[in-house]
């Protein structure tokens, strides 16, 4: 039986797929010096690995940082949309313009706004999948909502009509079910994972935006109260922070505290692997890059609040002091003052092989688009 020419298109289509971060520019272009966090980051490596398979068309829409409307970089196609700058509530046209310009199969998100419902309604109006990642586990333990009440109304919405929901750990799976009676599934943070490291490891590092709930002041007080070690804090501002410039002369009174505003994504690697501790300070997060970060640079992990899934001592990479500021200078002292977090840090290496191998994560990833793909396109198959 010969098929027909639509059906023949259909078979050798690819799989158009859109992800929508409109700060993830930066990352892809290393000359604009301006911030990100670790929900750009996840997209950004999700796209660059899926554009590597000839089987997606990958597209991307980022935020207007001057460059031209539509961008090839790493084979991903970006298409700019807003400034991010300006109130992005009030440049929702611009969203949905590249979104619809895009024209894909399937959309996907991370970090909850007003603009996660602006895709979820795009793509129920225009009968497309959507895919939400979540960010940090406060965006379905219930905090989000109670802070965002008007707010957490669309974006619970858009919850309820996305195709798929991805979580970055378990504990955050069984949250959602019990906040709002969702089910999602678990994909970890992917990475790169470098083949050599480097023999020196010296210093005791944080990463993070000056966020409030990043809690970049009890790194400096860390540093204070261990003055014969050194330590370096990657800390570029925070969006809306006012407090940036105290933070930034505390930090000028410790002679042992190297500070830095700015490093470009692609060099951030250098000092995980310059440090034998990482240290986490956050009051939540999902499952932080920095971590991920940290065990592939074989740098042991030192939380006061964060460990999802009790991985740390599950994979004997790290300690979490649970809140708890005595438990984390303890800890501190006693691995400055042996060889403990060397072989941390060789479990954390060990660990992200198995579980974060960008390889391996992305086949979870075509799998699920795969999916969306089939649920649209009922008795079609692609080649």
């Amino acid at each position: 039986m010969s098929l027909s020419n639509n059906t023949m298109e259909t078979e050798t289509k690819k799989i158009r797929v859109c992800f929508v971060s409109p700060k993830a520019y930066p990352i892809f272009n290393p000359d604009v010096q301006s911030v990100f966090g670790g929900a750009e980051v996840d997209l950004y490596l999700i796209a660059t690995e899926l554009a590597k398979d000839d089987r997606f068309d990958v597209q991307f829409v980022v935020g207007d940082y001057g460059q031209p409307e539509i961008e090839q970089r790493e084979d991903v196609t970006l298409i700019k949309s807003l400034d991010v700058n300006k109130n992005m509530i009030l440049q929702g046209g611009k969203i949905w313009k590249a979104l619809r310009r895009a024209d894909a199969d399937i959309y996907m998100h991370e970090a909850c706004s007003l603009g996660t419902t602006l895709i979820a309604w795009f793509c129920k109006m225009k009968d497309r999948s959507f895919v939400y990642r979540t960010a940090s586990t406060r965006e379905i333990n219930g905090f989000y909502f109670r802070e965002h009440p008007i707010c957490g109304v669309f974006v619970k919405w858009a919850f309820k009509n996305a195709d798929f929901l991805i979580t970055q750990n378990e504990q955050d799976v069984q949250s959602l079910m019990s906040t709002l009676n969702l089910p999602a599934i678990v994909i970890p943070n992917a990475c790169h994972i470098p083949e050599t490291l480097p023999a020196i490891n010296n210093t005791i590092l944080w990463v993070g935006r000056s966020l409030p709930v990043k809690r970049p002041d009890i790194f400096i007080r860390l540093a204070g109260h261990f003055p014969n070690n050194n330590f370096v804090m990657i800390c570029p501002e925070g969006t809306g922070d006012n407090h940036y410039k105290n933070l930034l002369n505390k930090a000028k009174s410790f002679q042992n505290l190297t500070f830095l505003k700015h490093v470009p994504f692609h060099e951030i690697d250098h000092y995980f692997e310059q440090a034998y501790i990482f240290v986490n300070t956050s009051d939540s997060e999902g499952f932080p890059n920095t971590f991920v970060q940290a065990c592939k640079s074989g740098t042991s992990i030192l939380s006061l609040n964060v460990n999802p899934d009790n991985f740390l001592d599950k994979y004997q990479c790290g300690f979490c002091a649970n809140g708890n500021w005595d438990g984390l200078t303890q800890k501190l002292q006693e691995w400055t003052a042996s060889e403990i977090a060397l072989k941390l840090g060789e479990n954390g290496r060990k660990y992200i092989e198995q579980t974060h191998n960008i390889r391996k994560i992305i086949k979870q990833y075509k799998s699920l688009f795969n999916q969306c793909w089939r649920k649209a396109n009922p008795g079609m198959r692609l080649d």
